[in-house]
């Protein structure tokens, strides 16, 4: 028996963990088609850049619909009346992309519903009046971030070390102070670098200063330079303004910053929700520049060949017919339909 499957514009990409194959956990499937889950690289590659092909289980959810069973995959296969349990191990299938436009690469926009915050972005009015930017205590704190790497080593050596800055610092000077030491080159670990790393590990714990290459993050070094600024100001001045309720700063950890989370302390409004973004992801690869990759949209045949006996195809062409299934998706989105069926 043969099924043919004429399809437009199936989408050949996935967005969310797991599969329809599985039972949906509890909090549900996760959405990793947001711009920063796309960048987010392991093992030398953007695993949340997921492309799908068709596979057996597409096709065994294909021919569960044509009958008329709108049970996901997993539970139509766990019931004991499966009606493809012998016939199963017998279908093979071929997708055949149409020979003009059958594969094409789209932009398109997806909505981004679970209440996703904007990491670079923040609303409201910005409080540069707030008692950590504008108290006895603010210039000697924020001056760390104005010291030189051997100065700040200095500093960090040094209990007695005294900070001055003619800088005046409120919330976006402090976020662009920030973003420039995290262009900083990372540094070779050793002489006057090494020190520093061992004494701020001594006075705030064991803390990974390192990146995957075993050089020292410049900007962790002042982010834990804060941190310890703050303790060694405490013995003079009254710094709960600068602490949150879990006595950190607010928006900054030993290692780095969360540029959202230190404006929405800072500012009167909430934090931006992110209601979508293009599906795209740029990437360099070596000896070939920029790559950028988009939705895959295909067009085309897809055949199904089932090895049953006539009997059996009659009894299943007649199921498909009683359904009377018109239209159905292929993968995710687009419009597929059975265009003829051979015994």
């Amino acid at each position: 028996m043969q099924i043919e499957i004429t399809y437009e514009s199936s989408w050949r990409n996935s967005f969310l963990t797991g599969s329809n194959n599985e039972a949906v956990p509890k909090k549900g499937r996760v959405f990793i088609g947001s711009m920063t889950a796309l960048k987010k690289k392991e093992e030398g590659r953007f695993g949340n850049f997921i492309k799908h092909d068709i596979t057996h289980n597409t096709v065994m959810g294909i021919l569960n619909r044509l009958i008329g069973d709108q049970r996901k995959l997993y539970q139509a296969r766990q019931s004991a009346r499966y009606y493809f349990a012998d016939i199963e191990p017998t279908v093979h299938f071929q997708d055949k992309p149409a020979q003009r436009n059958g594969l094409t690469q789209e932009i398109v926009y997806l909505r981004n519903v679970t209440g996703s915050t904007d990491q670079q972005s923040f609303t409201g009015m910005i409080r540069a009046n707030d008692p950590i930017f504008s108290s006895n205590y603010s210039a000697e704190f924020w001056g760390v971030l104005d010291l030189e790497l051997d100065k700040l080593y200095q500093f960090i050596a040094e209990p007695k070390f005294k900070v001055t800055t003619t800088r005046k610092y409120e919330p976006l000077v402090v976020i662009e102070k920030l973003e420039a030491l995290q262009k900083l080159n990372a540094i070779v670990v050793e002489g006057d670098t090494e020190v520093a790393i061992n004494a701020l590990t001594t006075y705030l714990g064991d803390i990974n200063y390192l990146n995957n290459k075993g050089l020292a993050i410049p900007l962790s070094l002042y982010c834990s330079a804060l941190y310890l600024q703050l303790d060694r100001l405490s013995k003079s001045y009254d710094m709960s303004s600068a602490k949150t309720r879990n006595g950190g700063i607010g928006g900054i950890s030993k290692r780095g910053f969360t540029k959202k989370d230190f404006m929405d302390r800072y500012t009167t409004g909430r934090k931006k929700i992110v209601w979508g973004n293009p599906y795209i992801l740029k990437e360099r690869r070596a000896g070939e520049g920029e790559v950028v990759s988009m939705l895959t949209k295909a067009s085309g045949t897809l055949t199904v060949n089932l090895d049953i006996s006539p009997e059996k195809a009659n009894e299943l062409k007649g199921l498909i017919e009683k359904a009377g299934v018109s239209a159905f998706y292929l993968g995710k989105k687009g419009l597929a339909y059975v265009s003829n069926i051979r015994i």
